[in-house]
């Protein structure tokens, strides 16, 4: 899907041709014919749409067993371009670091065996603040890299050509592409923009507007936490895991939303990320939160003293005070939160077994 696509559908094959026959999405095809046949009347959707004996007849008559068995007689035995692939003996796969499709992932860089426990936020800087409805392709695209984009830059600076970019979507196994990527939707809403559309934010220290990727890694390299601001429905979409892998790329600690999507909500945890409730009435708007205050995250400490959905106070530096629902919903999501993750949860298990 081109970049500058505002909004694409998907559809059975049949229906694409029904759409492309009438040239618009834009119609109601129970009222609104598709257009005209040779005798000048006009063609409905019915009129051509097969019947489910005309589809049954159809499949009885092409969709053969042997077919089937033709295929997976040989899938054991691959192909002369796969199996010409040469294969290193060793056990440990062998990253190249030339690659800008698969590269080794930092998630377990630096860890030990002992977990790093609970924590809060301290003075946080809000690296964005949204509106309602941000979905996982607003927060980590899959389509196209844009000829401007860090992404892009990366992938210039190695020798990749333009024409070879290819998409978000191809080359998920590379982090450093992927974090890139973060936020990186032509069309995001980011109110610290005051209305411009973009992938880009304010570097609130300094004033400069700059790639989300950019002011991330100011911020870290300043040693910054960073925090997100929501509306409702933070997240939907598809069950996209890079929204939640980047924004921890990025440095994100916590987001703070009227709501989340179910499944991402999840994902944020098994990220590490600290998922916030705004209580029910209130919002970023109401409580009159710009996003140019630095956030504090009043967390206990130990592990054994936050409950499930248990309320927490944010502050900010000019004064502010609200409460927030903690939305770790359950005991194995604090284990998780414990451990700085899903990832080291589980890795830390299993080298104890």
């Amino acid at each position: 899907v081109h970049a500058l696509t505002r909004a694409n559908y998907l559809a059975s094959p049949p229906l694409v041709v029904a759409y492309a026959l009438a040239g618009t999405v834009d119609i109601d095809f129970d009222k609104e014919p598709i257009g005209t046949g040779k005798d000048g009347k006009s063609v409905y959707f019915n009129d051509i749409w097969p019947s489910t004996e005309e589809v049954a007849e159809a499949v009885q008559s092409s969709v053969l067993p042997n077919m089937f068995k033709s295929t997976y007689e040989a899938i054991t035995k691959g192909n002369p371009m796969w199996n010409q692939l040469s294969v290193p003996s060793s056990t440990m796969y062998s990253w190249d670091p030339k690659s800008t499709y698969i590269h080794e992932p930092p998630y377990f860089k630096n860890m030990t065996m002992e977990p790093p426990g609970a924590h809060g936020v301290k003075d946080a800087y809000c690296l964005l603040n949204f509106g309602d409805s941000i979905t996982t392709d607003h927060i980590s695209p899959a389509g196209s890299i844009h000829k401007d984009s860090p992404a892009a830059k990366f992938l210039l600076d190695r020798g990749v050509e333009r024409k070879d970019f290819n998409s978000y979507g191809s080359r998920r196994g590379n982090d450093e592409v992927m974090a890139r990527g973060t936020f990186a939707n032509i069309r995001l809403v980011n109110k610290l923009l005051n209305g411009e559309v973009g992938p880009k934010t304010i570097h609130v220290p300094t004033g400069e507007k700059l790639y989300v990727f950019d002011a991330a890694m100011r911020y870290k390299d300043a040693g910054h936490d960073t925090i997100v601001l929501a509306g409702a429905e933070y997240g939907s979409g598809s069950s996209r895991d890079w929204a939640a892998k980047g924004p921890m790329l990025l440095g994100v600690k916590a987001v703070i939303a009227k709501s989340f999507e179910r499944i991402h909500r999840s994902n944020l945890v098994g990220m590490g990320i600290i998922p916030l409730c705004f209580k029910s009435g209130e919002d970023a708007d109401t409580l009159g939160l710009t996003g140019h205050e630095r956030y504090t995250i009043d967390l206990p400490r130990k592990i054994d003293e936050i409950r499930p959905g248990q309320d927490v106070t944010v502050t900010t530096d000019n004064g502010k005070s609200f409460t927030c629902t903690v939305r770790f919903d359950t005991e194995v999501e604090l284990a998780y939160f414990n451990n700085g993750g899903i990832l080291p949860y589980v890795i830390r298990n299993l080298i104890r077994q």
